[in-house]
């Protein structure tokens, strides 16, 4: 067989927090449990996430932060339909937060089970990552990647003009984009 006879898939690199995993639901509770208020979407919408929540470096830095943090609605179902359509990567900036690489392995392993270690990239700047398409919630992600992005909308980035960028709010967008 022929290099030419073969389709290539499409590679899709795919950020965990703020894309498959609601950090902004975890930071929602966790900042509720130690100060007694909830806060509301619109005090912390336009302010990055460890400035909007007074207590946001404690959190991710603790115990389980990533490992319980909630998963995006839709994100399980839709990734694995991608999934067999692309060749899918999550891409995580993770080393920042040590205790978060094991978490979020195991996070992955138990909400994606289909995708395999191999699957994984865990680094400091997703600035070396290769790929058809990135979907991603930061512009500092997106903006210098050659390939399709995709902004995933989230509290921090929602008041920002998603320039160059396709904007979407939820996995049922992306699922009529990509599907």
């Amino acid at each position: 067989m022929e290099m030419n006879d073969i389709k290539l898939k499409k590679r899709i690199a795919v950020d965990m927090d703020g894309v498959l995993a609601d950090v902004y639901e975890q930071f929602f509770r966790l900042d509720e449990i130690k100060t007694g208020t909830r806060k509301t979407l619109e005090s912390v919408t336009g302010v990055l996430e460890l400035e909007a929540f007074q207590f946001g470096r404690d959190h991710v830095l603790s115990d389980d932060f990533f490992r319980t943090a909630p998963v995006m609605k839709d994100s399980q179902q839709i990734l694995e339909q991608l999934h067999q359509q692309y060749e899918v990567f999550i891409v995580s900036s993770a080393t920042e937060f040590p205790k978060s690489l094991s978490e979020k392995q195991a996070w992955l392993g138990e909400h994606f089970p289909f995708i395999s270690w191999k699957q994984m990239v865990f680094c400091g700047s997703k600035a070396i990552i290769q790929a058809d398409i990135m979907i991603d919630d930061h512009f500092k992600n997106l903006d210098y990647f050659t390939g399709q992005t995709i902004l995933f909308s989230q509290p921090h980035n929602a008041l920002a003009d998603a320039g160059k960028h396709r904007r979407v709010s939820t996995w049922k967008e992306i699922e009529k984009l990509l599907l």
